[in-house]
């Protein structure tokens, strides 16, 4: 039995496992893949320490740093899901679609995955012009008349990436207002390739092969309106991924982990959570390294006084 499970490669996970083997507590490392959601950015400007990054390069990045500590204290299983977590004699038992470990405690740093469209033609046409990744799918679409869907920060850097290669984008937002930073609006808006439409709630994804066009109604209106596209990059926000989790800790009506943010602590005793999953108020990398050290911390002290 080890004495911690770290679950997830991003960030927090990461910092946890680097601290764990400083710690000489011994862990067992399972991610599906490393880099967390920012391994689809082209730039990141506020990784501290580092000027801009890549999510690739961040990715890899943190590989390398655990993998040099690791040593014979961290044991690192990537290209695992974790299917369940169950109680078991002295701690609990972690199911994945590959194995089954066993360990004191649990460090749940997950994060999330991306919200997909639920309307008709959102699934027939995904990877057939829709797509949730515009570092990955963008430049497949140069010189195309192309759409964004959403508001926020994500959906404006996407835009950003896009109108530096496709013949325009249309922004479809489903409110009055955006989520993303004011500059950012501003910056992105005054390209003369891109228009925004307001008030517009998705209906339908249309095409035969391929995505040929978007339905939309106009909340205002209330009326349908259709335009021709070629291609479709959804940005409607991230869930937790916490599937697994929901069984044996509190979640809250998002799926995020409940926690306690003095110590990471879930109401399940021997477990603990960091970054994304979790129900803390504000989501970025900076921050969720920050809260797995934080819940290293607790989780050694806990160990120890045990």
């Amino acid at each position: 039995m080890y004495d911690l499970a770290i679950l997830g490669g991003g960030p927090a996970g990461v910092s946890a496992g680097v601290y764990a083997s400083r710690k000489r507590l011994k862990t067992i490392f399972i991610t599906k893949e490393w880099g967390g959601q920012s391994i689809v950015s082209e730039g990141i400007q506020n990784w501290i320490g580092t000027v801009n990054i890549s999510g690739a390069d961040l990715a890899n990045s943190l590989k390398k740093h655990l993998e040099a500590y690791a040593e014979d204290v961290v044991e690192i299983k990537d290209g695992q899901s974790v299917i369940s977590i169950s109680k078991a004699d002295g701690g609990f038992s972690i199911k994945t679609d590959k194995e089954e470990y066993e360990a004191k405690t649990i460090l749940i740093t997950t994060g999330s995955h991306r919200r997909k469209l639920q309307v008709p033609g959102a699934e027939e046409f995904e990877n057939k012009g829709i797509t949730y990744c515009a570092s990955c799918d963008g430049p497949l679409f140069a010189n195309k008349d192309v759409a964004v869907i959403g508001g926020g920060n994500a959906a404006f850097e996407t835009s950003a990436q896009l109108l530096a290669y496709t013949k325009s984008v249309t922004l479809l937002n489903r409110s009055a207002d955006f989520r993303a930073d004011p500059v950012t609006v501003k910056k992105v808006l005054a390209n003369p390739k891109i228009k925004a439409i307001m008030n517009a709630e998705l209906v339908e994804i249309k095409g035969d092969k391929f995505v040929k066009s978007i339905v939309y109604k106009d909340a205002t209106s209330g009326e349908n309106a259709e335009f021709p596209t070629e291609g479709i990059f959804v940005e409607i926000g991230l869930l937790p991924s916490t599937d697994f989790a929901k069984d044996i800790v509190e979640l809250n009506k998002y799926g995020q982990i409940m926690i306690d943010p003095l110590t990471q602590k879930t109401k399940t005793e021997g477990i603990w959570a960091a970054g994304d999953s979790t129900n803390v108020l504000y989501h970025q990398n900076n921050i969720a390294a920050g809260d797995a050290v934080r819940a290293l911390e607790d989780i050694y002290l806990n160990i120890h006084a045990k």
